[in-house]
Parts: C-alpha cells; structure tokens; sequence
C-alpha cells in the first residue's frame, strides 16, 4: 500500500457511541508518516509517500542541476528509509528544515546517481546507532541558518519565502545569522578496530562498524555547534571528513569549495568556534589507497 502525505495533522471529531468494528477500521486507516512532512515554500512543493518502510521524496524545485527540497520537518524513525527519488543528472540535492524540531536519523538515507547531499536543520541534527547513507557523492550536514552561492543567493530556513528563491550555482558557502548554532551529534558502538600493538601492527578492520559513510574520494561533513561523536563512526575512504564547531554567537560563514568529488572548508570568516568531542571509541577514517585528510575545526584552529 502507498500513502501519500497530503495533510499536516488529522483532526478526528466522532459524535454518538464508536462500536469495536467502527474503532477497528478508524484504527486501520490511520497513517503514520513517521517525521519527514513537506512545507510549502518552493515553487514546486517537496512530495512525500510511504510504501512499506521506505518514505519516497519527490518532487522538489529544480534550478540548474541543484534540486531543492524543503520540509516542515525532516528525521528518519529506525528501521525506515528516506529515499531521494532524484533524477540522475541532479549534482547537488540541498534540503532544509524550517520548523522548530530537532533531525533524528536512525535509519537509511538513499539518493540516485552520485548526486551530493546537503541537509540543513538550524535546530540540531542527532544521528542515532543505526543512521546509514547510501549515496554517490559528498555528505554534509549542518546547523547553518542557510547555503549561500556565488550569484548572492541563498536558501535559507530563516527566511524561506525570500524571492528570489533559488540557484542554478554550486554552493559556496554555510551562513549563521549570530543566533547561535545548535549541536550535531553521531551516536554509535564505537569503531570496532582492533590491533595487537597500536604503535606498529596493522589495524585489524574485520569487526569494523559502518556507521557513517560516503563513497570513496567524497567529503564527510558536520559543521554545526558542538559535534558530538559518542560512539559515531564516520568514513570516507581516500576522502575528506571535516568536522567544524561553529559557535554561531555573531554572525559568521564557512566557504565551500568544490575539490574533484569532494568539498574543502574555510573557516577565515569565524570569529568563535565550539567544542568538539569523540568519545566511546568515536572514529574518522579516511584510510584508502589514496590519500585522505580528517580535518578538526574548533577554537579558533585546526
């Protein structure tokens, strides 16, 4: 059975006695849509369905090869799947939240093509044990208020509604308007690695816990507040994985540049940064064939 959302919330108002066949059927017609509900600022409006345990997202506004989705809110319940049913020829899938929850991913995200995946929620993003990626290119996720581009756009979550809307340009940029800047936070049960002497023997990888994951030579990003790895595992195999703590307090900006298949971060334009922890056999592994860069950004240096 496929359900698509069409409504926020259901108000039921039932007069007279409600018989155990009336409750049977009301109890057996009633969505659950978990938390991904679709706002309505774009031009072309983000769609959601249900199918068994997979949340499909279509729709969405296209400008150039970016799409632009939009949600009321966005977490994805464990056991469930979002899936961005994007076309192949979409580079860069950027997604924002404009209510006021929390993003809670404890299950797949999957995507088409090797399109990058942005996803901004200005009120703090928590990964949980069994958050998973399935995507073919970058990841970043972050508690900026918008994404900037080089034409002077921006796609913001304060100001959903601006005009005009959106870009045809590649991101270049993470803005915070000095409000503060919320927490990301990875949970996990640690890495998994184990050596006999962890000053020269190899690093054994056989019990090694997925966690987090790009494809190789793609950038792994959390650029919020505090980042929090308790037990989070993050890997981008030959790649990038930034982690920076934006403190957010006055207004501030993180340059993006495009690298390859992968994205660089620049932190001038930050005058206060945040505090970042790995904790519980936490990890970033970057090892591969080629080589791979884990970056830290956090009071005021790397």
């Amino acid at each position: 059975m496929k359900i698509s959302v069409v409504a926020r919330s259901f108000d039921w108002r039932l007069s007279g006695p409600l018989n155990a066949s009336a409750l049977f059927i009301l109890l057996n017609i009633t969505p659950v849509f978990g938390q991904i509900i679709p706002d309505s600022t774009l031009p072309n409006p983000s769609q959601v369905s249900i199918e068994g345990n997979t949340i499909t997202l279509d729709g969405g506004t296209e400008a150039g090869s970016n799409l632009f989705h939009s949600f009321q809110d966005f977490s994805v319940p464990t056991g469930t799947e979002a899936f961005f049913n994007n076309a192949t020829s979409i580079e860069n899938i950027l997604t924002r939240v404009t209510g006021g929850n929390i993003s809670h991913i404890d299950g797949l995200i999957r995507a088409n093509g090797t399109a990058n995946l942005f996803l901004l929620n200005p009120n703090g993003i928590v990964f949980g044990e069994n958050a998973r990626l399935d995507i073919g290119g970058s990841f970043l996720a972050t508690t900026a208020d918008s994404v900037t581009f080089g034409d002077g756009m921006e796609f913001s979550t304060a100001n959903p509604n601006a005009s005009p809307l959106l870009s045809v340009n590649v991101p270049t940029g993470l803005q915070w308007n000095g409000q503060g800047a919320e927490a990301i936070e990875v949970r996990g049960n640690g890495h998994g690695f184990t050596t006999q002497d962890p000053t020269f023997a190899p690093i054994e990888r056989t019990q090694q816990i997925t966690g987090l994951q790009v494809p190789a030579e793609s950038t792994l990003a959390l650029v919020g507040g505090n980042i929090n790895l308790i037990g989070g595992t993050l890997t981008a195999e030959s790649g990038r994985i930034e982690l920076g703590a934006v403190a957010g307090t006055v207004p501030a900006r993180v340059e993006l540049t495009l690298l390859g298949t992968g994205w660089e971060l620049n932190y001038a334009a930050v005058e206060e940064f945040g505090d970042i922890a790995l904790s519980q056999q936490a990890a970033a592994d970057v090892s591969g064939a080629g080589p791979g860069a884990v970056r830290f950004r956090l009071w005021g240096g790397d």
